[in-house]
């Protein structure tokens, strides 16, 4: 990828949230450096961001193959169903009845989960000041009738950045929230100290979203406005992959297990020097055999665009990672979901005219793969690509402006 496309690529995604334009502003300076940062307005940028339309949709199954979904419709997060695969939904019903400012980019989106009857879904609310956030937790225990009124999850108030979270709910009915956190940073300015990145901190609740625990950071110098990805183990504990800080400004991948006993690795290794953040997050997903998979981006000098990997022994090594996707078409937001040894990718690419989304899948969990194949396109703005599976059928969700909510199957095999 030559800088020109990285160069549209990047006015791509300011273009279709404001406020990515700023939230470079200072990121992976400290004192003095930051203040040398040209000025902007911040406020106005961050308010026109919040008052922007959000084309983020999220969906889930259940366990029975119930399609749900949760969308931002000004300053409420909706949840719906669908009994037939989205060609018809329900009533949206109000998870938050008192509006707050809700994020909802393609980075920072509500997430949505269903298991064993109960409704969890998490998001940001969007602060006064620029850039701030807390995240927020609600569940409905009578099938999306009613939700619970949300709740604050990081127990740090102040008015500063908690975002990008997402969630996890295993089999026992914990509920795991990680998220993005500026609460040491802060710290470290009260201080005049230099702290690169921010926190990852997270949050579990024992009683399927009654009451969470205390918040326990992760990991220091996380980059900051990347998406944060998520998967459960085999034994019930969440691993989470980030976007991290190396050294002065190395912003390549790491990965940590929520488990208390794993301390962070290191995924990717392209050794991109960005004194920014992409507003580019990875994607996770681990296979009932224990395989973790995951896909990223980059845009270091000699090893740049879309990377997939796997992972048989829980993280500790990984497989040469695979470069995919068209560098022609600005390749980017790339989306992983592993059902069994089938494995699907799915990523965005731009003609010039119409953006697109691919898609390829190994039928040998990820040692080989088809030819990409166009899977859907559109004119105007659209949503981050994900795949969502159920019955070992996978799926593109995908939201846009022009054609609205589409739920496409994929792969050779459910054709």
């Amino acid at each position: 990828m030559n800088k020109l496309t990285i160069a549209l690529l990047f006015a791509a995604i300011v273009a279709a949230c404001p406020a990515l334009a700023v939230d470079h502003t200072g990121h992976g300076k400290t004192g003095a450096a930051a203040s040398t940062t040209t000025p902007v307005d911040r406020e106005k940028r961050w308010k026109e961001s919040l008052a922007k339309p959000s084309f983020a949709v999220t969906a889930s199954f259940d366990e029975n193959g119930k399609l749900w979904l949760a969308a931002i419709r000004g300053q409420h997060v909706y949840v719906s169903y669908s009994d037939d695969r989205g060609v018809t939904q329900s009533v949206p019903v109000t998870v938050n009845t008192e509006p707050e400012n809700i994020l909802g980019d393609g980075e920072n989106r509500p997430k949505i989960i269903v298991r064993k009857g109960v409704i969890y879904v998490s998001y940001t609310q969007g602060l006064a000041k620029p850039m701030t956030g807390h995240i927020r937790f609600s569940r409905s225990l009578d099938g999306g009738k009613t939700f619970s009124p949300p709740v604050t999850v990081n127990d740090n108030l102040e008015i500063i950045s908690h975002r990008f979270d997402v969630m996890g709910v295993n089999s026992r009915g914990q509920v795991f929230i990680a998220w993005l956190d500026k609460r040491d940073l802060s710290a470290a300015a009260e201080n005049g100290e230099e702290y690169a990145g921010l926190g990852l901190y997270y949050a579990v609740s024992d009683d399927a979203g009654r009451s969470f625990r205390p918040n326990i950071k992760a990991a220091d110098h996380a980059c900051e406005c990347c998406r944060v990805a998520m998967a459960m183990d085999t034994d019930g504990y969440p691993v989470v992959v980030w976007r991290h800080v190396y050294d002065t400004n190395i912003r390549d991948h790491a990965l940590v297990k929520l488990d208390g006993k794993m301390a962070p690795v290191r995924l990717s290794h392209e050794n991109w020097n960005v004194a920014g953040c992409p507003h580019h997050g990875p994607s996770l997903s681990i296979a009932a055999d224990g395989v973790y998979h995951a896909t990223w981006f980059s845009n270091a000098p000699e090893r740049q665009g879309l990377f997939y990997a796997h992972s048989a022994d829980q993280g500790k090594t990984f497989s040469a990672p695979l470069n995919f996707g068209n560098p022609e078409a600005q390749p980017a937001h790339p989306y992983v979901l592993s059902l069994g040894s089938r494995v699907y990718l799915v990523w965005k690419e731009f003609d010039g005219e119409n953006t697109g989304i691919s898609g390829m899948h190994s039928g040998d969990g990820g040692k080989s793969w088809s030819a990409p194949e166009k899977l859907a396109s559109t004119s105007d703005v659209s949503d981050w690509p994900m795949l969502i599976g159920t019955n070992n059928r996978a799926y593109l969700s995908w939201n846009t402006k022009n054609e609205g909510y589409r739920l496409i199957e994929i792969g050779e095999e459910n054709k």
